[in-house]
């Protein structure tokens, strides 16, 4: 288009509204090539009677300053009726002609003098298709006239010229020099509206499936796209994951101002029968055909032809193939349904509804549809749950419950529709596969109505309260929901595969009230029970619960209930269950210290999270592996990966809360203890909120390490105790493996070493005939700490440390082996101290651990060592160029590799994999994937071998 413009050329630029005509123009006038032009604008308002040239008379009225410096000849005084305020500077006014084709020929003269005089190079007029006459007639001579050389654009949209618009005599002939240019703007595509979003959110990183819904939804409109990301922005409805910027709920889609006021007033411009097949079409979404969309708009056979004709040549409608016709997007079909009155479109509904329902196979989906708006609760209800089976079989959970909620909650029912509505309700929220997202507080509000109406049935009420129960555990309301199921069970006592769903969850020990035995008692009834459960897939849900609940109270057991537990299922259903329940057993081999099973069962739990598409557990799933690594000693990326957690807008509380303490603890041992402290802090104050007991979220140990090195052991017993009173009253022992190395520091600071050994003696009873190697290794620690001698001590650490190194824990067998060093000096055995802790201080360095490998190394200095001082500053950039990193994620990128897959291949968090795109991008100064390829390629970058 500048090469266009900047030979004197006709530049017609067509397109609909939206589809950024105006953008292109104010691109093509900023480019270099055209500084210093001088440009005439002539923006066409759309008024329903346009004053004659009056786009033209406002653009010149920006010329005003420059009047004095022009000489204009008598011709010019045609331009007083015009410019009556230019008076002082216009010629006298000229003799009244008695032809007004001759009046109307001198004023065109008169204006091209005066743009020629002005130097205009080039006139624009936008929108000419709300153009006035005389300004198309004005444009026509200048087209065709021998006067000064210049450029002419003219931006409209071809869809709304009338018949016989001036404008087509301007459109359909050459202009006098030759020169011209058609240009045709048509809608993105999908790649191109990923690439539009991507350069909104100055991100390489927008997911298929978001760019796909959004195409869907603005039909590639770029004005339409641009609105409806920045109103779903704005309302938080889309959101950062691992896999890029994504959607959370599509049916909640609303149509942005712009675009709807864009709409009508296309809409209000169109005959009533064109604006009646717009509404029954809106009504229906989907593409219909004319015989579904006459029986909806009420219209005979040449009425729904005449309007169908008129919304196809309008723009709105469109052909979908195979005689049927749709709205060209989604938004313009909302907003005239939208803007249809209300009883209107209830008529409208009810009509699609009898249409739809005729047929063979009746549309089960749409109907429910139609029969709720049309205000049929009867038939809605029927052809709802009917929609909502077919969901869940479909795997797409959150479809259902969606839909069950609306159904619960939107009209008033029988009490045994009630029931069924309200059951079908809390089974779909839990088996669906994917996050509730902002669903789960409304489902619990309906289920708690519905829980308290008078006249429900004893089975009812402990089904629907043993649903709620499961639901308060999901939401982190574990009070409440422990209380909700004792009170249901004897609503259970005649539905043994209910009860056992109840006893099971009363079994898990995330309450800080009940001791261990309480939750033993509902295990055991429990397993009674498990000969009565049939189903396969209640089978596997029972082992899941079963294992998870004895291995979380410390029980040997639970590891003989997961080895029981079915590799594989038949259903997805069962799979899915499978895959919690050793998602969940991988978490507590985690805590006990078998490593190894943790990753056989990460391992096995991700295979069938892929299988079954439960995306509802992939976050947890990515935080076990976080976990796991924070001990394995695997830092790299690891506080991207749980900063990616903690602001995860799918994943729930307690997943957020153990990833921000995962950033925590990284902080601290990487030498930010303020930012670290901030951090735990916040952690142990929402944990408090909440008030559970969850032995992965303990911030308590990292903050009271933070308090013993400022020298304040009380601040830290302060933060310690309840969580050892808290594991004494309930008698899990296990969960103090963390807790009591550094609980012992401030209660022997504050000399209280004789409740020191008794904790001591009773952490090693407590963990008696278990085999959890990280315990071991704790009690080991501890009792090195209660010692009566420091070489007792030492040697006790030293057996520690090695027994943390074998799990692996290379942290915690470093922070041993600094406390048997330390006990070492103090039994003056000095040279073997000094080297125990030289190798401390350089593994820890090598870990990453600056904190510790500091502190370690102030005493090494102390004791007169001489000890490196680590480099601080970073390692060097590479300025503009590409690092090796960066080189080879291109190289990657060029083959079409997503950044998921990407950071698979290179074992890097997906967030890494972005942060090194972005940098790459800004480098070579571009903004989209296919940009950066073109661009390092033609650089030669791809050349390059990956380093």
């Amino acid at each position: 288009m500048v090469a266009a413009v900047s030979r004197h050329a006709l530049v017609l630029v067509e397109g609909e509204a939206g589809i950024g005509k105006s953008r292109l123009l104010d691109e093509c006038l900023a480019d270099a090539a055209l500084r210093g032009r001088v440009v005439l604008m002539a923006a066409c308002p759309p008024l329903r009677e346009p004053f004659p040239l009056g786009a033209v008379v406002d653009g010149l009225r920006a010329f005003r300053e420059r009047l004095g410096e022009l000489t204009l000849s008598p011709l010019a005084g045609a331009l007083r009726t015009l410019f009556p305020e230019w008076a002082p500077w216009l010629p006298p006014a000229l003799e009244a002609l008695p032809d007004p084709r001759e009046t109307r020929h001198r004023l065109f003269r008169a204006l091209g003098e005066l743009i020629d005089a002005l130097g205009v190079d080039v006139l624009v007029v936008e929108d000419a298709h709300w153009a006035d006459a005389a300004t198309l007639d004005w444009l026509l001579t200048l087209t065709t006239s021998r006067g000064a050389e210049r450029s002419i654009v003219v931006t409209y949209r071809p869809l709304d010229l009338g018949e016989g618009s001036p404008l087509l005599r301007l459109t359909s002939r050459p202009p006098r020099n030759g020169h011209g240019e058609r240009i045709a703007l048509e809608p993105l595509d999908v790649p191109q509206t990923a690439a539009l979003v991507e350069s909104m959110f100055a991100t390489a990183d927008v997911s298929d499936h978001f760019a796909a819904f959004l195409h869907e939804h603005t039909g590639g409109i770029p004005l339409a796209l641009e609105e409806t990301v920045r109103l779903l922005r704005a309302r938080r409805d889309i959101f950062r994951s691992e896999s890029g910027w994504r959607r959370r709920i599509t049916e909640e889609l609303r149509v942005p101002p712009t675009v709807r006021d864009s709409v009508l007033e296309r809409v209000g411009r169109l005959d009533p029968r064109t604006r009646a097949v717009l509404e029954a079409a809106a009504v229906l979404e989907a593409p219909a055909d004319e015989a579904l969309i006459a029986a909806v708009a009420g219209l005979d056979e040449a009425a729904v032809q005449d309007g169908l004709a008129g919304a196809v040549a309008s723009g709105l409608l469109r052909e979908a193939g195979r005689g049927t016709f749709g709205f060209s997007h989604v938004l313009a079909s909302r907003a005239v349904a939208e803007a249809t009155a209300s009883p209107s479109r209830r008529r409208l509904h009810h009509r699609a509804a009898l249409a739809l329902s005729g047929g063979e196979h009746p549309p089960v989906v749409r109907l429910c549809r139609h029969f709720r708006e049309s205000g049929d609760v009867e038939e809605w209800c029927r052809y709802a749950e009917a929609a909502a089976e077919l969901a869940l079989e479909a795997g797409d959970g959150h479809t259902t419950v969606a839909m069950m909620l609306d159904l619960l909650t939107a009209a008033d029912h029988p009490v045994d529709r009630l029931v069924r509505l309200a059951g079908r309700l809390g089974v779909a929220v839990s088996v669906t596969a994917e996050p509730l997202l902002g669903l789960g507080e409304r489902v619990r509000a309906a289920l708690e109505e519905t829980l308290a109406h008078p006249g429900l049935p004893a089975a009812a009420r402990g089904e629907i309260g043993l649903r709620l129960g499961r639901l308060r555990f999901h939401l982190g309301e574990f009070e409440a929901a422990m209380a909700g199921l004792e009170a249901a069970m004897p609503d259970l006592e005649d539905r043994p595969e209910l009860a056992v769903q109840a006893m099971l969850l009363l079994a898990n020990p995330m309450i800080r009230a009940w001791p261990r035995a309480r939750h033993l008692e509902w295990a055991g009834r429990a397993e009674q029970l498990f000969p009565l459960v049939s189903l396969p897939v209640e089978r596997a849900a029972f082992l899941s619960h079963q294992a998870a609940a004895l291995l979380c109270l410390g029980e040997e057991d639970g590891w003989r209930v997961a080895r029981s537990m079915p590799a594989d299922g038949e259903s997805r259903l069962e799979r899915q269950e499978i895959a919690r329940g050793r998602l969940m057993v991988a978490q507590f081999c985690t805590l006990w210290g078998r490593h190894d099973d943790a990753r056989a069962y990460l391992d096995s739990s991700a295979a069938l999270v892929e299988r079954a598409g439960y995306r509802r557990i992939e976050d947890v799933l990515k935080l076990a592996r976080a976990h796991l690594a924070w001990h394995d000693g695997h830092w790299d990326g690891l506080d991207e990966v749980a900063a990616e957690l903690a602001g995860s807008e799918t994943a729930d509380e307690a997943t957020r809360l153990e990833a921000r303490m995962i950033q925590g603890c990284l902080d601290l041992a990487r030498g930010a203890p303020q930012r670290a402290e901030q951090r735990l802090r916040e952690v142990l104050a929402a944990s408090l909120i909440r008030g559970h007991a969850d032995p992965f979220i303990f911030p308590d140990v990292a903050l009271a390490r933070i308090l013993l090195a400022r020298g304040e052991p009380g601040a830290a017993l302060e933060i310690t105790e309840p969580i050892l009173e808290m594991i004494a009253r309930k008698d899990v022992w296990l969960w103090a493996t963390e807790v009591l190395p550094v609980h012992l520091d401030p209660l022997l600071a504050v000399g209280r070493r004789r409740e020191g050994i008794g904790l001591v003696a009773a952490f090693a009873d407590g963990m008696s005939g278990r085999d959890a190697p990280a315990a071991a290794a704790a009690v080991l620690t501890c009792q090195a700490m209660v010692a009566a001698d420091p070489g007792t001590a030492a040697s006790l650490f030293g057996r520690a440390a090695a027994r943390w190194a074998a799990l692996p824990r290379p942290y915690d067998g470093l922070l041993a082996a600094e406390r048997q060093g330390r006990c070492l000096l103090a039994a003056g055995e000095r040279e073997q101290g000094l080297a125990v802790l030289e190798e401390c201080q350089r593994r820890l360095a090598a870990l990453g651990a600056r904190w510790d490998a500091d502190r370690v190394a102030g005493l090494l200095r102390e004791q007169g060592v001489a000890v490196t001082r680590p480099w601080r500053g970073g390692r060097k950039g590479y300025g503009d160029r590409l690092s090796p990193r960066e080189v080879e994620i291109v190289h990657l990128v060029a083959l079409g590799w997503t950044n998921k897959r990407i950071a698979e291949s290179l074992t890097l968090s997906p967030r890494t994999v972005e942060r090194h795109l972005s940098a790459a991008m800004r480098k070579l100064s571009v903004t989209t994937r296919t940009a950066l390829v073109t661009t390092a390629a033609a650089e030669g970058l791809l050349d390059q071998t990956p380093t």
